[in-house]
């Protein structure tokens, strides 16, 4: 009864119940919607008065909102007591997102001269160092589970730092973005109680939405970028494929409020993306900013389920700067 390992596990057992009770992540978005406000009315103030131009928004919104990320994924987890096995795939599955939140950095700051260490003063290279050291022992500090986490983290990053520079071309801004973002949102529903997301099996309402509505924008912006509007599907045919697809989507949304299982969660993104896609390539012609206001609301949704007002922020920065519109006219298509 008074056993050491009973009395943590029951510890965060209650901090998890009382998380569900009370989302903290739904009430960090509440509580810091005076800065969405203020970034919506003022955000081209401060975009013009940092020098990001709307011709390269786009990248800066998608290497910070990266670089975030894998700033999250790497700082805020930890939590190894909740591992349920020796056997957890959570530890790979971090790994991957920061081989390639890394591979996306590297790649797209190719412009950005990195300090010298040879011919440098001697307080350049303490400095790099230092850098050098701290990121090295948060990666390594990151996965202590096992005598080979620490080992495992770091050559991720070493690989995905090594191959961006390397590489011919650089990886694709939202097509990067969207697989981090949606790599981090699946890492979160593997083990909720690692991120302090909450436990699994009892996840509420408002934890089901917030996964979701990042795996249907994460589909809506891909459809929209990358297929092409050919007004090819017969109407009549379009119809019957639509409703189809549309029973498809709502038996996976009840799947995944029932089971809240990782599969089920991809398969219903897949089913999302696929009837998207459907509709745009029916259209003859979809609005030119649309796959750009959907890649904001990821980073919106992703923000808040993340407790990263910073990336919410980004996004209202980036609706901004797009074209303006009725965008449920324009978008409601789709469905």
């Amino acid at each position: 009864m008074f056993d050491d390992a009973v009395i943590v596990q029951s510890a965060m057992s209650a901090f998890n119940n009382a998380a569900l009770a009370a989302p903290a992540f739904l009430w960090w978005a509440i509580l810091a919607t005076p800065l969405f406000v203020m970034v919506y009315w003022c955000g081209n103030s401060f975009r013009e008065k940092i020098g990001w131009a709307r011709d390269v928004l786009l990248k800066k919104v998608s290497v910070w909102t990266v670089f975030l990320t894998l700033a999250w994924i790497v700082l805020f987890g930890g939590n190894y007591g909740v591992l349920r096995d020796t056997a957890s795939t959570l530890p790979f599955m971090v790994a991957a997102i920061v081989f390639v939140a890394v591979l996306f950095l590297s790649s797209n700051t190719r412009d950005v001269k990195l300090p010298s260490w040879r011919g440098g003063s001697v307080r350049g290279r303490i400095k790099i160092a230092a850098v050098v050291l701290l990121g090295v022992a948060a990666l390594g500090l990151s996965d202590m589970h096992a005598w080979w986490g620490p080992l495992l983290q770091i050559g991720a990053a070493a690989a995905g730092a090594v191959l961006g520079r390397i590489g011919r071309g650089e990886m694709r801004l939202v097509p990067g973005g969207v697989l981090v973002m949606l790599a981090a949102t699946t890492a979160i529903l593997m083990q909720p109680e690692f991120f302090r997301f909450g436990q699994l099996g009892t996840l509420t309402l408002a934890h089901l939405v917030g996964l979701m509505s990042v795996g249907v924008a994460a589909a809506a912006a891909i459809a929209l970028r990358n297929v092409r509007p050919c007004g090819r599907i017969h109407r009549s045919a379009y119809i019957k494929l639509k409703w189809m697809m549309r029973f498809v989507a709502l038996l996976g949304l009840a799947l995944f409020g029932l089971t809240e299982s990782v599969p089920v969660f991809l398969g219903t993104t897949v089913v999302f993306f696929v009837m998207f896609a459907m509709s745009v390539w029916h259209a003859k012609i979809i609005p030119a900013a649309l796959g750009d206001k959907m890649f904001a609301v990821m980073m919106c949704a992703f923000g808040v389920i993340t407790t990263m007002p910073a990336i919410t922020a980004l996004g209202i920065l980036y609706w901004m700067s797009v074209p303006s519109g009725n965008t449920w006219r324009d978008a409601k298509f789709l469905l």
